[in-house]
């Protein structure tokens, strides 16, 4: 049983079967799965590109906003009026109502500033000394505190020597006394004549104010929006609470060398963040966005299924093509095979079914025709050797009888003619020994056209074997020829993809151009104020489809990059492949000699075997003489004893030959009997 089990697993059928199973089930396995991760890439990159985008106009926008600001202190910096104000209230030589009328002058200055703006909690001027009463601020703003951090924050604000200072969001307000978030921008109004009054001004913008700028600014569907300062600390955020601590997901010298402003990382919690940031050019801050990947990728995740789906079709199919061809080639083969066991053990009588006109059909039907042959041949010789054993029989029964008779004559007359009687013996011994060697001649001769026939068999199928294979070549050069094929198609498909390259590179080109006059549009339009809100509109709309435009364009792009790659790897297989075709030609090329060399060697067995029949006749023409020569000199033997010892001579050579005849029956028995054993292991 397991033999059986061996030759099963080891039969063509199932070789055929494993190998083209597994062939399917990985080719299709390796292109779902490399389709499923390059669309993964691909909408990751898309979003990327998109989100940078989006990134990008939220940083402008900010940068907006902080120079409005930026602009609105300098224009504090440089009034001529606040200046002579704040040098009149520090000055000790007013009068207290131009004190009173300056100091008004001044907060309605900055009431006037704040109404105007509701993004503001207030504009405040403090006096270097910190002191409330000397400190002017717009109505709606808290008292000055002066604690340690304060002191901090405006010991940068003196070390700036005049220059804006940008302070990140805190939850209750630069002076910790408000009960919502506030972004504060400070700047030291310098008075080199006057340094007494010298104020630092503090414009506090509401913390709502960054997040309807960032509103429009979506990543994924779980994503956050955060600031950093340049240390990675937390300057806005949607979480209060989070403002002032180290952001875990980082922007490093790495990251920030990427051309499209985005990376992957992970969370604290180890799930894959999409991240995408856009440096600040006013506040030195950068703007990060971040969302799993998993909301890009989810819908990815059906090509997945898809996959899976065509994986499992491909399985069934290929179990479907490897059962037919176990079917129609290995049952075959396999039931040949028992069949040939079945004639070594042998049985003669088994015979193949086979129906088919292919070249499993004509062996099947060589294999019948060869049994038969040797199922005839085992029958003449069991019906040759039957009838041997029956005769010896006979010959045993006579020759025993005679030498009884003989063996009476010869002790009445053995001592009278022993010289004669041993002559005339040694030559009828050469004489049977003679005829003996002609029996052999003639069964080595038998034995002989027997090789020839079989021979002829043998070259028989070595013409069909070499038919065979000539035929196996012409389809593999068939093959080899659709491989080239492939090859040149594949280099035209890689030309195309070139060309369309070479096509977008200038819609591209115009696209960043669109995009830059459509961002000068829009400054010229903020610069033109009211007049040109319009133009602004248009000249958004004119940015989206430009960038819209891009998009697809970028889409486009990728997508041939990936059809090229493809192309690629298409042109790499099939250049792989081409070498073990041709080492297959070349191999059922030296299989196609291998047969023409058999065929010959067989022809040449034939013409050997034909020498040797040859001299077997000859060797038996020899024989037949010298069994006459031994027939003449035992002739002229007992005619020389004749006339003195003749009834000596004949009643010896009747006891002699009655013993030699007994002996040779025994042994002719022996040997029917050993040739009927070895016959009948056949079933004729």
């Amino acid at each position: 049983m397991r033999r059986l089990r061996n030759y099963h697993f080891r039969s063509v059928g199932v070789k055929l079967f494993v190998i083209l199973f597994c062939t399917i089930v990985l080719l299709t396995s390796v292109l779902g799965l490399t389709s499923y991760y390059a669309a993964k890439g691909i909408i990751t990159d898309e979003v990327a590109t998109a989100s940078s985008q989006s990134a990008l106009q939220a940083a402008d926008k900010l940068d907006f906003l902080l120079a409005e600001y930026e602009a609105l202190s300098r224009q504090f910096a440089v009034d001529p009026v606040l200046k002579a104000d704040m040098e009149a209230v520090n000055s000790s030589g007013a009068t207290t109502v131009a004190k009173t009328a300056a100091e008004d002058r001044i907060r309605r200055k900055l009431d006037s500033v704040k109404g105007s703006d509701e993004r503001l909690f207030g504009i405040r001027l403090v006096a270097k000394s910190l002191v409330d009463a000397e400190s002017y601020k717009s109505t709606g703003t808290s008292s000055v505190r002066s604690d340690e951090g304060v002191l901090d924050r405006m010991k940068q604000i003196t070390a700036a020597k005049g220059n804006p200072v940008w302070f990140p969001v805190r939850p209750k307000g630069f002076f910790d006394a408000y009960s919502e978030s506030s972004l504060t921008m400070g700047r030291l109004l310098r008075n080199i004549q006057h340094p007494d009054a010298e104020y630092y001004m503090l414009i506090e913008i509401k913390g709502k104010a960054l997040t309807d700028v960032l509103s429009n600014l979506h990543i994924g569907l779980a994503g956050e929006i955060r600031i950093l300062s340049p240390d990675g600390d937390i300057v806005y955020g949607d979480d209060d609470a989070l403002l002032g601590q180290s952001s875990f997901i980082q922007i490093g010298a790495e990251q920030s060398k990427q051309e499209n402003h985005s990376f992957t990382a992970t969370d604290e919690h180890g799930d894959s963040q999409l991240v995408v940031y856009q440096p600040l050019s006013i506040a030195k801050w950068t703007l990060m966005g971040y969302a799993p990947v998993s909301d890009f990728t989810a819908a990815a995740g059906k090509l997945l299924y898809i996959t899976l789906s065509v994986v499992l079709a491909a399985a069934v199919i290929a179990v479907f093509i490897g059962y037919m061809l176990v079917r129609l080639i290995g049952r075959p083969l396999g039931k040949l095979a028992e069949l040939m066991e079945e004639g070594e053990k042998g049985n003669l009588q088994v015979r193949t079914r086979f129906k088919s006109q292919d070249e499993i059909g004509r062996l099947g039907q060589s294999f019948n025709n060869m049994m038969e042959q040797i199922s005839r041949l085992a029958a003449q010789s069991n019906s040759s050797a039957e009838e041997v054993l029956a005769t010896s029989e006979q010959l045993v029964a006579a020759s025993g009888t005679t030498s009884l008779h003989a063996r009476e004559v010869a002790m009445a007359t053995g001592e009278i003619a022993q010289g004669a009687v041993t002559l005339a013996a040694e030559a009828e011994n050469s004489n049977r020994n003679v005829e003996i060697m002609g029996g052999k001649m003639n069964e080595v001769a038998e034995m002989n056209t027997v090789l020839d026939s079989s021979a002829e068999s043998v070259i028989t199928v070595s013409n069909q074997g070499t038919e065979l294979m000539k035929l196996l070549v012409k389809q593999s050069e068939s093959t080899m020829d659709m491989m080239n094929l492939i090859q040149e198609n594949s280099t035209k498909l890689r030309e195309s993809t070139h060309l369309i390259r070479s096509i977008l590179h200038p819609m591209i080109a115009v696209n960043k151009q669109t995009n830059i006059l459509a961002l000068n549009a829009s400054i010229e339009a903020v610069r033109a104020g009211v007049a040109g809100r319009g133009f602004i509109v248009i000249a958004d709309e004119i940015r989206q489809l430009a960038n819209q435009s891009n998009q697809s364009i970028e889409s486009v792009s990728k997508i041939t990059e990936e059809i090229g790659r493809n192309i690629e790897d298409t042109a790499k297989v099939v250049n792989e492949a081409a070498p073990l075709f041709r080492e297959q030609i070349s191999s059922v090329r030296e299989s196609s000699t291998i047969f023409e060399s058999v065929k010959k060697e067989m022809e040449l067995f034939i013409g050997h075997i034909g020498h040797s029949s040859a001299s077997i006749l000859e060797l038996i023409e020899f024989q037949q003489r010298l069994g006459e020569s031994m027939a003449s000199v035992s002739s002229v033997v007992q005619q020389t004893n004749a006339s003195t010892q003749e009834v000596a001579s004949m009643s010896s050579q009747q006891f002699i030959v009655s013993e030699e005849l007994v002996v040779l029956s025994a042994k002719l028995e022996g040997l029917a009997e050993d040739l009927k054993q070895s016959l009948i292991s056949f079933h004729v």
